[in-house]
């Protein structure tokens, strides 16, 4: 394998930054330095740690300016919308500041006489973070800042396709003046990744990525009993009751389908409407997909960005193409985006009517601009159909009865169950998946319980 990584940018497959992987040495003396590191800082008191972060968020925001043309260029989202990673981003961190003196603070039993006890969150140690390109701020922050809240060490190995946000975060972290050795980022092959989890040095590994991957992740830490946070991806569906607001409910569809040309692990790939309201529903969901402006990310009037490789459109026209010759019925008409052509990164939005669980654009993680629509008879034939997935991250119902939402919700294997929204991490809720969307928790109070132990003390004072 090449000593250096080459990040082409979707923009127009050119290279937009080449680096060098790490040498051996360079890992080992990471990792000899957040442990080392990560001794002192677990005695700072949170305040400190605390002081530190909100820093180091302050200074990644200071270079918002230059982080969304580079996003851009680096996976194509449009630059008009590159400043809402960046709100997702402190929206997440500051919460998960605010809410650490609570989410560690020791638990305490009922009295005893003659007896302290108490249970203490202890950090792990050295936390890998391993992130994706899609959402490379947000899906990394989840980790890096209740990670070193908690007292850990962090290691960030970022995606390649994104790896001038590990870059990023790096100088983030030196402008705050974190302790040396605190948090490092490295750039990491497969191998050198799966050489680190096998090698005992770190104590959490959590990955954001492919099934397979996370299998590869959970193979390479085998016998190190290593606690692992597993994000996997996603076929999230949606389903669109007889009482939705229907025009609210399209709106937000087609939103949280097409959205960073739906390379997004929630991202809606599966909708299922009450019969009754199926055609006025697919025909505004098509004709706002028809709005779309697909172009340049760099160009302010774009809404609909390329795909992060031309492989990634590859897939998703094949999926379109089976789907097709299999009886479905397309909706929007490729032609009036002539930037999309084969071979091109460039994809036109598209939505598929007539479609059936028997064709992969309804069984297989799409991550790209496809969604396919099916009409039900009512609730029953809705859950039935939502359940039929290997994955279970998100889930959507729409409709004004907030008590039918709960109770549909209770039935459907999900992480998250989303009511007349989508495409949305709540930092105060747990984000999880069920299924082969992983394991693991990021985010919220049950967040910090991933990334620290519990220690037990049972303490006899009155003898």
């Amino acid at each position: 394998m090449s000593s250096t990584i080459q990040l082409i940018s979707p923009v127009d497959g050119r290279v937009y930054a080449e680096r060098q992987y790490a040498e051996a040495p360079q890992i080992e003396q990471a990792l000899a330095a957040a442990k080392v590191a990560q001794a002192q800082w677990k005695r700072r008191p949170l305040s400190e740690r605390a002081a530190f972060c909100s820093a180091a968020v302050d200074a990644m925001l200071a270079m918002k300016d230059e982080i969304i043309p580079e996003l851009a260029w680096q996976m194509g989202r449009p630059v008009r919308f590159g400043a809402g990673e960046l709100r997702g981003f402190e929206e997440r961190a500051r919460y998960m500041i605010a809410i650490a003196p609570q989410a560690l603070a020791a638990v305490e039993p009922t009295p005893i006489a003659g007896f302290r006890r108490l249970i203490k969150r202890e950090p792990l140690g050295t936390v890998l973070v391993i992130a994706p390109w899609n959402y490379p701020y947000l899906t990394a922050v989840n980790t890096i800042i209740p990670a070193l809240m908690a007292g850990n060490a962090v290691i960030l190995k970022h995606a390649s396709q994104t790896l001038l946000v590990g870059e990023r975060f790096a100088a983030a972290m030196h402008r705050a003046q974190l302790p040396r050795g605190l948090f490092q980022n490295l750039l990491l092959d497969h191998d050198q990744t799966a050489a680190i989890i096998a090698g005992g040095q770190v104590q959490q590994v959590n990955f954001t990525g492919s099934v397979d991957a996370g299998r590869a992740m959970e193979s390479a830490a085998t016998g190190r009993f290593l606690g692992m946070g597993l994000e996997l991806g996603g076929k999230d569906p949606a389903y669109v009751r007889a009482d939705a607001h229907l025009e609210h409910a399209v709106e937000n569809l087609v939103d949280g389908s097409f959205f960073n040309s739906g390379q997004s692990c929630c991202a809606v790939e599966r909708i299922y409407v009450d019969q009754k309201i199926y055609l006025p529903f697919i025909e505004r969901f098509a004709n706002l997909t028809r709005q779309y402006v697909l172009g340049n990310p760099l160009d302010p009037a774009t809404t609909l960005g390329p795909l992060v490789t031309p492989g990634a459109a590859v897939f998703v026209r094949a999926q379109i193409a089976e789907a097709l010759a299999q009886g479905a019925k397309a909706l929007i008409d490729p032609m009036a985006f002539p930037i999309d052509v084969p071979g091109s990164a460039y994809l036109a939005p598209q939505v598929l009517v007539d479609v059936t669980h028997h064709m992969s654009v309804m069984r297989d993680e799409s991550f790209g601009p496809v969604v396919g629509i099916i009409p039900v008879s009512g609730d029953d034939e809705a859950l039935a159909l939502m359940n039929d997935s290997e994955f279970g991250l998100s889930a959507s119902i729409w409709t004004q009865d907030l008590a039918a939402a709960e109770r549909l919700g209770d039935e459907i294997d999900t992480g998250t169950l989303f009511m007349n929204r989508c495409d949305y991490l709540d930092p105060a809720l747990a984000w999880t998946g069920v299924k082969n969307s992983g394991r693991g928790v990021t985010l919220s109070r049950l967040g910090y319980e991933h990334l620290t132990r519990a220690k037990s003390f049972h303490l006899r004072h009155e003898i």
